[in-house]
């Protein structure tokens, strides 16, 4: 069987599954590659500079023709970085996220793209619909990374297809890495998966060894939902993989900061020489040196279910079958 949403028509995919943008770990390579394999590729751009931005967009253009799409953090302005992702029209679709996107909307639509963005609850989703916003991603608590909401995925996703309606597609995120996940949030009215965990673990990535390891051994419970690595981004609940950064800051009774232990350390570098310090907000590149154990090691709760390191394309194709293959099951009488 072939699956087929309101999100894989809207977007012209023949699998169900957006690549969530995970921050520095999104490349041009990654992105076309599950393009390539019918899902839609993601390039997190609103902390690049106007230069890498229209690099990356040239590269992801020149290894796929399929849809792709951008994603902006909002808290800051983002005009300028919008106008660059949207000046040649090869964007379909620009993700928001944290924040309130009305003001960027008569730019995405007037440029012939689409726009979503991520919600932690059936109001604010109904709210962006009325707004304008074409497409919502539901985000549970499970999530890996930086978390909108504070309401379980399985709770969350019905809740939001019911408060916006039929006419507008849901990607469920959080906890999905499978295609039993997918299956799921399909059965909850979802069009799709957002997945970010699941693509830390592709070749494409260029995640760190260290960082992989840790999350190839992962359990369910093996991960952490706080503010603690703020340093960048303040104020901004995550989850990460659980370390000793936040062993000992639990031990030492959940100190402010300003106050937590090590504080300042310099625990890592970039390839250019500039230090990584504990408690920042980072995304772990195979180009970082240093102790990247103790750094923020982003993961969603469905790291339990993550073992391998794979193509991207090879992932989009398996979660895809496996989801046809768990639907059909359950379609038998």
């Amino acid at each position: 069987m072939t699956i087929e949403t309101s999100l894989t028509r809207l977007l012209g995919l023949s699998a169900p599954i957006v690549q969530a943008p995970i921050g520095g770990l999104t490349n041009p390579r990654l992105a076309a590659a599950v393009s390539n394999a019918g899902g839609l590729g993601m390039l997190a751009i609103g902390f690049r500079t106007v230069e890498d931005i229209r690099e990356n967009l040239r590269a992801t253009k020149a290894l796929t023709s399929r849809p792709f799409g951008v994603n902006l953090i909002i808290d800051e302005p983002q005009e300028e970085r919008l106008a660059v992702a949207l000046e040649d029209g090869g964007v379909k679709l620009v993700s928001f996220f944290w924040g309130d996107p009305a003001r960027y909307l008569p730019a995405v639509h007037a440029a012939g793209a689409l726009a979503s963005l991520t919600t932690g609850s059936a109001a604010e989703a109904k709210q962006a619909v009325d707004d304008g916003v074409d497409i919502i991603v539901a985000q549970g608590w499970e999530a890996g990374g930086h978390v909108w909401g504070e309401v379980s995925t399985l709770a969350l996703v019905p809740a939001v297809v019911d408060g916006v309606g039929s006419g507008v597609p849901v990607i469920a995120a959080g906890g999905i890495t499978d295609g039993r996940g997918l299956a799921a949030a399909l059965a909850l009215g979802a069009g799709g998966g957002w997945m970010g965990t699941r693509f830390v673990a592709a070749e494409e990535t260029g995640a760190h060894p260290d960082y992989l390891a840790r999350l190839l051994v992962a359990r369910e419970t093996d991960t952490f939902h706080s503010s603690l690595f703020d340093i960048g981004w303040p104020d901004a609940p995550h989850r990460t993989l659980r370390n000793a950064t936040i062993e000992a800051w639990l031990a030492a009774g959940r100190p402010p900061s300003g106050q937590r232990p090590g504080e300042g350390d310099i625990l890592a570098h970039r390839a250019d020489g500039s230090e990584i310090v504990r408690y920042q907000s980072i995304s772990v590149r195979d180009s970082v040196s240093g102790n990247v154990a103790d750094l923020s090691l982003w993961a969603g709760q469905g790291a339990g279910l993550v073992h391998d390191v794979l193509p991207a394309g090879e992932i989009v194709r398996r979660v895809t079958a496996q989801a046809e293959a768990v639907l059909a099951a359950l379609a038998k009488p």
